[in-house]
């Protein structure tokens, strides 16, 4: 069976049919589809998401070099094992001793946290670090992880600095950080000046270079009285039990006399010999009594002219008594009183606290 073939009927146009005309030039374009304005509009959020992602990876590397140059160059904060840090490349400023503020430090570390960290330097062999500044806050710490525990206290916040160890500039910041909190008893900072001659690492060949390279922005005068505390210590090494509490006049009065009388050292060791109770008010009484000073200790008289009426020319004066909390450090000067025991006074109730303090100033006429 042949099958029949379609005719398809064409119509062309004549030879003299002019074109179709062009649309208008204001007529819009042919709409696109859906599916053509979705693949457009992904295309243009996927080109903005990575626009945003390249401009948050830039900002990131630079956050990122930034955090490890100041890491570096030791101003970031960062948690050390406690028992990564070692005391053993500096002597420190210390002079070891009962702390009778190290308390006051504990207490306020436990409720408050440490708010100023300790600096550090890594050790050359790489087995933990060497401190620089800090002892009485790591000395804290330990105290809170025998008493609490090593819970929360494992760790301790420092600055790791960079470099290789500069004895002569580890010691200069270590006593500058106390001198500026005014922090150092004037036996302490003479202390600090003996080790910082005695160590061969540093440029200092005696004590008196010692005394100027550490104190180099103190006056003349506080060289001095740092450099007879020195005398003092040296001459009465190991008879001494509460050095940092000798007043500047009495240490300065002593190291005189002694040089102009060598022979009260003598008599000054076999008055405190076996003698390993005795309180700090007695310790100062036997040296008063080799300078001639019978009175409670007091600093250098103020010039003429500025004493407080009623002062009777003292402008300070040091005591300690003992109490039901413990040993008690009492300061009195002109305007002020200042008491320093180991309890905390802000949990007492203000009311109550006012009433005592009214009682104290009251009694004393």
């Amino acid at each position: 069976m042949s099958r029949k073939r379609r005719v398809f009927d064409i119509d062309l146009p004549e030879e003299n049919t002019p074109p179709a005309a062009s649309a208008p030039p204001n007529e819009e374009p042919p709409r696109r589809g859906p599916m053509a304005s979705a693949i457009a509009e992904n295309a243009q959020a996927v080109k903005a998401r990575k626009s945003a992602a390249d401009a948050i990876r830039e900002e990131n590397d630079s956050l990122a070099h930034e955090y490890v140059a100041l890491r570096d160059a030791g101003h970031v904060v960062q948690s050390i094992p406690l028992d990564a840090v070692h005391t053993s490349l500096l002597v420190r400023d210390r002079i070891p001793g009962d702390d009778m503020e190290l308390d006051e430090l504990v207490t306020s570390i436990r409720e408050l946290g440490l708010s100023n960290p300790i600096r550090v330097m890594p050790r050359p062999d790489g087995s933990g670090y060497e401190l620089i500044q800090g002892h009485r806050r790591l000395t804290a710490y330990r105290r809170l992880t025998e008493e609490d525990g090593q819970g929360g206290w494992a760790e301790i916040p420092a600055l790791i600095m960079p470099g290789e160890p500069d004895i002569s500039g580890l010691y200069r910041r270590m006593v500058d950080e106390n001198v500026i909190r005014k922090d150092l008893s004037f036996a302490e900072m003479a202390y600090a000046a003996q080790n910082y001659a005695a160590e061969p690492g540093t440029d200092a060949q005696d004590l008196a270079g010692a005394v100027a390279a550490l104190f180099q922005s103190a006056p003349y005068s506080k060289r001095s009285y740092i450099r007879n505390f020195a005398y003092l210590l040296d001459q009465l090494s190991g008879a001494l039990r509460f050095p940092t509490e000798i007043p500047r006049a009495l240490g300065v009065a002593l190291a005189r006399e002694i040089k102009a009388r060598p022979e009260i050292v003598g008599q000054i060791r076999e008055a405190l010999a076996d003698w390993d109770n005795r309180s700090i008010q007695q310790e100062l009484d036997i040296l008063r009594a080799h300078t001639g000073q019978n009175d409670p200790e007091v600093d250098a008289p103020a010039p003429s002219g500025t004493r407080a009426k009623g002062q009777g020319g003292r402008t300070k004066t040091t005591f300690h008594i003992s109490s039901s909390a413990g040993q008690v450090k009492c300061t009195a000067g002109p305007g002020r009183l200042e008491i320093k025991v180991a309890r905390d006074f802000s949990t007492i109730e203000r009311a109550r606290l006012e009433r005592a303090i009214a009682s104290l100033i009251d009694g004393l006429g």
